[in-house]
């Protein structure tokens, strides 16, 4: 059974995802959900899917090995950041190598780095008038948004769309497309 761990911030709808998807999967279970915001969203959808869901701080990510002995002790085959925030320390890349993948909402090298997340995102691809745009799963690595890249997928931005409106495309591309990456992911490892 392959194991998988999500880093969350928000609202966890990719996460709830990601759980449904592999929920009857004899091969891939999520075993685990991590926040860095005790307030999260995400916090109440794994308490209705049955999911265990921790909170952490930043002294327990990145100034100790807290949140790293968690991780070794759920002995994860991937680790998917699904609206995650914070960069993740290299310590625990270290301890990971290859094995930690994210989400981006943007075609990158397009709209990445420090800031450049939900809303931010979707206002700068229409204020710079976009023809297009899409999401981008990669690998995690020291800097934001720099891994290499797993897999885009693209929609079309018209002219009349708001910020709104891409960020209602970009969803659906990551509700489709997400999962099913994941899996081919673990089924390669």
């Amino acid at each position: 059974m392959k194991r998988i761990v999500i880093f969350a911030s928000g609202s966890g709808s990719n996460a709830e995802n990601l759980i449904k998807f592999f929920q009857n999967s004899d091969n891939v279970s999520v075993i685990q959900v991590l926040t860095n915001n005790p307030h999260a969203k995400v916090l109440d959808r794994c308490k209705r899917l049955n999911v265990s869901a921790l909170s952490f701080n930043r002294i327990a990510f990145s100034k100790s090995q807290d949140v790293l002995n968690i991780l070794k002790l759920s002995n994860p085959d991937l680790i998917v950041l699904a609206g995650f925030l914070w960069k993740f320390p290299e310590f625990i890349l270290n301890e990971f190598e290859n094995k930690v993948i994210n989400i981006h909402p943007a075609l990158l090298p397009k709209y990445g780095g420090k800031g450049m997340y939900g809303m931010h995102v979707h206002h700068a691809v229409v204020e710079n008038k976009e023809t297009e745009t899409g999401i981008t799963i990669h690998y995690v690595n020291e800097n934001y948004d720099e891994g290499a890249i797993i897999f885009q997928a693209k929609c079309e931005v018209k002219a009349s769309d708001t910020a709104a409106d891409v960020a209602a495309k970009i969803h659906e591309l990551e509700m489709e497309h997400f999962p099913k990456v994941v899996e081919r992911l673990l089924i390669n490892l």
